[in-house]
């Protein structure tokens, strides 16, 4: 998940530009000046130094740009971070990263992970241009537009593969469970964020499928639960396979809807410092009888959704081990207008399980969907599963 912060700025936005300056000026003054910044370890002199001797002894120095030399040295220490979700994003890239909170973008409609230290498609949305043209949760991506992605961040790659509606971009992939990598060519589109979709099934089952947790998820469940009472629904399979995460309030309203007391989740941070997310009143699905569907695609906020419903005895979740993915990672702004992301804390189920490396096991564990298998096995395992419960009056 990815939490922007508009205002608060952090001491590393400025620090490799304010090296460089400071660098300038022992320049200029004859290189006697001292170039300590105040609150700043003495290693980070070394930036300093490094710019002056370029500066003065490559052989290119006058067309040396500073903002490219700078942007290279914050990327250097975001990497030193170690952190699988950190990157930097330049002006132009951050000014992208920013387009979903409007609910749309130009791409192809593929969520984007790392699993297993590689770049994985977690879920192709239904209905776009990354379905259509085949793309598959668990696919590994090699290649964009014929680069290699080996070195680069989780931002980096995404921000490749977005752009504008009607051009084309060409991924190098290499399917679950397939040794060989296949290319594939993709026109780009406008891709919108629409979350969630409600489709009655025989016996009055109600499939609910829940592809992510954006800004306006709580509200279409809403509207998803009322056609579901007037349809006179008797349960419901609550489907987050696939489902990436979202915003952390958004997985809180939605776990609200179907529990009624309560911890949702509690985050701790680098300080040590514990936020409970509590369950809010007002649920409407609270006593549905229900069953969760998930699988190793279900990562972040969903995964939030399923230890909330696991610790608080709500329903049985059926599916395979949750991808692990529990940490908080925030946007930060520059004063540039860059930015960098990076972790700041993790989430922990009600009853104190971490989710980062870890992962939900469900109730019942289910055998890997076949690729040349038509049928929605787990869906079905899922309902029939339901309808016994229902019919035990549980």
């Amino acid at each position: 998940m990815i939490t922007r912060f508009p205002i608060r700025l952090a001491v590393v936005t400025t620090l490799a530009v304010m090296l460089l300056v400071a660098a300038a000026c022992s320049r200029d003054s004859g290189g006697d000046g001292d170039t300590s910044i105040e609150g700043l370890p003495p290693e980070f002199q070394r930036l300093a130094e490094v710019w002056e001797l370029m500066n003065q002894e490559h052989i290119d120095a006058e067309n040396l740009d500073p903002q490219i030399i700078s942007d290279g040295a914050v990327r250097g220490m975001v990497r030193a971070l170690e952190d699988p979700y950190a990157s930097f994003l330049n002006q132009e890239q951050y000014s992208l990263e920013s387009e979903d909170i409007q609910g749309f973008f130009g791409g192809i409609g593929a969520e984007v992970g790392i699993r297993d230290g590689v770049m994985t498609i977690l879920s192709p949305m239904p209905e776009t241009p990354a379905e259509a043209a085949g793309v598959k949760a668990g696919d590994v991506i090699l290649e964009v537009d014929g680069e290699s992605i080996r070195d680069l961040s989780l931002l980096q790659v995404v921000q490749l593969i977005r752009g504008d509606k009607g051009t084309t971009v060409t991924l190098l992939i290499r399917h679950l469970r397939s040794s060989e990598p296949v290319s594939i060519e993709i026109e780009r589109d406008i891709i919108n964020l629409e979350s969630v979709n409600l489709l009655m099934q025989v016996g009055r089952i109600g499939h609910l499928r829940l592809s992510g947790f954006t800004g306006t998820t709580s509200e279409e469940l809403k509207v998803a639960l009322e056609r579901f009472e007037r349809s006179q629904g008797v349960g419901l399979v609550v489907d987050i396979r696939n489902n990436p995460g979202g915003l952390v309030s958004s997985v809180v309203d939605v776990t609200s809807q179907f529990i009624g007391g309560g911890l949702v989740l509690y985050q701790v941070d680098a300080q040590g410092n514990r936020r409970d997310w509590g369950v809010k009143s007002g649920g409407t699905a609270l006593d549905v009888p229900m069953v969760v569907l998930v699988n190793e695609f279900s990562a972040s906020a969903s995964e939030v959704f399923a230890g909330a419903i696991v610790d608080n005895n709500r329903a049985t979740i059926v599916g395979s081990t949750t991808f692990g993915k529990g940490s908080v990672n925030n946007l930060w702004p520059l004063n540039d207008g860059s930015g960098i992301v990076f972790t700041t804390a993790r989430w922990f189920t009600p009853n104190g399980l971490l989710i980062e490396g870890e992962g939900i096991t469900p109730d019942v564990v289910l055998d890997p969907i076949e690729d040349d298998e038509d049928d929605d096995v787990h869906l079905d395992r899922a309902i029939e599963i339901l309808k016994d419960q229902i019919s035990r009056g549980g």
